[in-house]
């Protein structure tokens, strides 16, 4: 199986304030705009932000690993070498972590290197990369 880009488009509160944030300090490349919406190259996947006012900040989480992971929240698989290079572009410019960079499950089957922050509306994003990739649906 192929594995196609996705597109997901999310709710923003300030969108010069977030167009800045994944342009500028995630380093994503901008495409197509209006004045209500900004599309992203987030590593080969369109990512959508949408105006949207009074966007909700509500913080739910669930405890994974012993570590109160932020639900809803998205992000994408990378491999270890472009996780690594990401999180430290991000310690770099000063990103505030939910959950810093560490090895999740380790020794088990899914071991991952992963990783949660916020963009400055409150979507949480995550970026994950397996030991192992084949394990990525494994039970």
């Amino acid at each position: 199986m192929t594995v196609a880009p996705f597109h997901l488009a999310i709710p923003v509160h300030d969108l010069n304030t977030c167009r800045i944030f994944y342009r500028d300090v995630l380093g994503f490349s901008e495409g197509r705009s209006s004045d209500h919406w900004v599309d992203f190259n987030c590593f080969g996947h369109q990512l959508v932000i949408h105006y949207k006012e009074g966007a909700s900040e509500e913080a739910i989480t669930n405890l994974v690993d012993g570590k109160d992971v932020p639900v809803p929240h998205f992000g994408v698989v990378l491999d270890m070498e472009t996780f690594t290079a990401f999180s430290e572009k991000l310690k770099k410019n000063n990103i505030t972590f939910i959950i810093e960079p560490y090895i999740r499950f380790k020794g088990l089957t899914g071991e991952q290197a992963t990783m949660f922050f916020k963009d400055p509306s409150g979507n949480a994003l995550a970026f994950k990369a397996f030991k192992n990739l084949d394990q990525l649906f494994a039970k």
